[in-house]
């Protein structure tokens, strides 16, 4: 195999980055005399000692990474950090078990959202803090990897985005750190106007930090168990909306906006269909509950917007228990949790671009055969779709779906009820964060279901975040042959 002993490197020094962040809550848990700030403490020391023992031991001069190795190093990074943060939650007087940490920690680092903790409004202020920052760096990361990482891999049809990432010729900026440095800038920019505009819709400082982060992240933790019906603040609720749309399209369009070169906002295909797909969603369900004499047309557009904006962008957020509004809402939102924001966003789903590939595809195929004799060619924005591309979506699109079933399925073994299952299995893989139904509804969460189901939801989360490929390609018997 390439160059092996760079991907222990790359782990261990993720690792003692990690326990650099562990000690950021224990500020938190000070000034709160909270007196949990050991935990973390505790896990830093453990984290640190680890990661430096894998830098020490895999010292090498060549760290060029190729093809496979690139492979592990994404699925090895993601799964160390999610196992070490987990740390915090086991070793805290919330008193978790490792399996409930783990599950914690990989929903948030995944910024899928799912929970398994309860009391959330008497949790110490520390591991609130940390669970925020989990998933705020979960979505830095997942952008860096979407840019950066995928399309040189060719999953799921990222090689479309190629040339955005790896070509120097067509580059944003001339070098990849670059670009990750204003990646950055863009993202914590977004966080900190977040903030801002939380605290003067009248959010305490605390709750609109930590909602900032998740919000922009798309990514749903809160600091209250009603999530963000805790507030009822309709001022707010606006405010998520604008925030959730911005984390969930392309933040490097941002830098081409900002610079005049290149696709603007409105220009991106992605972004046009996504926006003009949760309008259109959240004027008909609006319309319904209104004419069902549920709310006025304006406080149940408040709360379709919010909540419709909350699934689409995978961020999870709940104003309402929205699956009391009737079998068209929760057929509506289970569709909706099949989708997903932008490529090279926070948001996870199938992604915006894969919907429009494969409605493409479908018109062409409409047109070759009314006119056999015409050479179709699909184009996405100013770019060319090959056949690759179109296969690769295809695939992915099959494969996500497939995914699904086999989750379901093995939740189900578990004793899950039906709607249960599914929308676990969904929710995981999409990284949406709340599911359907009494159990893991946005009024309930994942605490009652058995541990063999916690870790293959877990499980189901790391792939939907890497884009199943990236991960199923490990349990390919070629990948590990020299």
């Amino acid at each position: 195999m390439d160059n092996t002993k760079v991907v222990g490197l790359v782990v261990g020094a993720l690792l003692v980055a990690l326990s650099v962040l562990m000690l950021v809550p224990i500020l938190a848990e000070l000034v709160a005399n909270s007196g949990d700030w050991q935990a973390f403490l505790g896990s830093a020391v453990v984290t640190g000692f680890v990661g430096g023992a894998l830098m020490f031991a895999n010292q090498t001069e060549d760290r060029d990474l190729g093809h496979r190795a690139t492979f592990l190093v994404t699925v090895l990074s993601w799964l160390a950090v999610g196992a070490f943060s987990a740390l915090p939650f086991a070793f805290s007087r919330v008193g978790m078990s490792y399996t409930d940490a783990f599950f914690e920690a990989m929903s948030g680092f995944t910024t899928t959202g799912a929970t398994v903790m309860i009391g959330l409004d008497m949790t110490p202020p520390g591991l609130l803090l940390w669970r925020s920052l989990l998933q705020w760096v979960g979505g830095i990361g997942i952008i860096v990897t979407a840019v950066a990482i995928l399309p040189f891999l060719r999953v799921g049809g990222m090689q479309l985005f190629r040339t955005e990432s790896t070509d120097r010729s067509d580059k944003v900026l001339p070098r990849p750190g670059q670009i990750a440095v204003a990646i950055g800038e863009v993202y914590l920019l977004l966080t900190l106007l977040c903030a801002l505009a939380y605290m003067l819709a009248g959010m305490g400082a605390f709750d609109a930090l930590n909602h900032a982060m998740t919000t922009v992240a798309t990514a749903g933790y809160s600091t209250h168990d009603a999530s963000f019906g805790y507030f009822d603040n309709a001022m707010a609720e606006w405010i998520a909306v604008i925030f959730m749309i911005s984390g969930a399209v392309p933040l490097v369009l941002y830098i081409h906006t900002a610079r005049g070169s290149g696709e603007t906002l409105w220009g991106d295909p992605q972004v046009r269909g996504f926006i003009t797909l949760i309008a259109a969603v959240t004027i008909v369900m609006a319309l319904w509950l209104a004419a069902r004499g549920d709310y006025s047309f304006f406080t149940a557009l408040r709360y379709t917007a919010f909540n419709v904006t909350s699934i689409v962008t995978t961020t999870g957020f709940a104003s309402t228990d929205y699956t009391a509004w009737g079998s068209f809402a929760i057929m509506a939102f289970l569709f909706l949790m099949f989708l997903g924001g932008c490529t090279g966003s926070t948001s996870g789903g199938m992604k915006m671009f894969r919907l429009q590939v494969l409605a493409m595809l479908l018109r062409t195929q409409i047109r070759q055969t009314l006119y056999p004799h015409v050479a179709q060619t699909l184009r996405y924005g100013n770019r060319t779709v090959s056949r690759d591309i179109v296969f690769s979506v295809a695939l992915f699109v099959f494969v996500y779906l497939a995914s699904m079933v086999v989750v379901a399925l093995a939740l189900a073994a578990f004793g899950l009820d039906f709607i249960t299952a599914l929308s676990s299995a969904i929710t995981s893989i999409a990284n949406v964060g709340p599911g359907l139904g009494p159990v893991v509804g946005p009024a309930g969460n994942f605490a009652s279901l058995p541990d063999g189901a916690k870790w293959i939801m877990a499980f189901a989360m790391l792939l939907g975040r890497l884009e199943l490929l990236t991960v199923l390609v490990m349990f390919s018997k070629d990948y590990w042959r020299e």
